[in-house]
């Protein structure tokens, strides 16, 4: 039994979701940022659609995976 002044384990995995969104927002974003010039170029290079396609299945596969793993428990 946990004392009374202690959260919830559901609340704390709330928290924690929301703390880690909060941080990794910004690094996120600086990622996109960087990869801006280079979804702009690659499509006018040869092959250059597919590697874009591949960045931008990466940072799907990158933010579907922190989402989801970062969800508390039921």
């Amino acid at each position: 039994m946990l004392p009374p002044w202690l959260p919830s384990p559901r609340t704390v995995g709330a928290l924690q979701r929301v703390l880690l969104v909060a941080l990794l927002t910004p690094a996120v974003l600086v990622a996109l940022t960087a990869a801006v010039p280079a979804l702009v170029l690659l499509p006018f290079l040869p092959g250059g659609t597919d590697r874009a396609t591949k960045l931008l299945a990466a940072h799907t596969l990158y933010l579907t995976s922190l989402l989801t793993n970062s969800r508390p428990a039921p």
